[in-house]
């Protein structure tokens, strides 16, 4: 009951349940659901796992959607690069 309230109640009820998917599915499986079906990844720069951290400050950026319209040279949205992350193939 608590829960259907909250849902029904709160418009930020979906933005709160996307940040703690991608947030806890990138520290674990290294990707949410997306990546994952797409078979890519988030790591850092250098190809390693990405910590903790680089995912909430990651889905932080992503949730503003301005850093995730603009790229770099490389073609990493400013979510990523401010993160240290990139994303990678499988």
């Amino acid at each position: 009951m608590v829960y259907a309230a909250f849902f029904f109640q709160n418009p930020w009820a979906s933005t709160i349940i996307f940040m703690i998917e991608q947030i806890v599915l990138i520290v674990f499986t290294g990707g949410g659901f997306g990546h994952l079906i797409l078979g890519l990844r988030v790591v850092k720069v250098d190809g390693t796992y990405a910590g903790w951290w680089r995912p909430i400050i990651r889905t932080a950026l992503l949730v503003l959607t301005i850093p995730a319209l603009i790229w770099d040279s490389d073609q990493r949205g400013l979510h990523d690069v401010f993160a240290g992350t990139v994303l990678v193939r499988r």
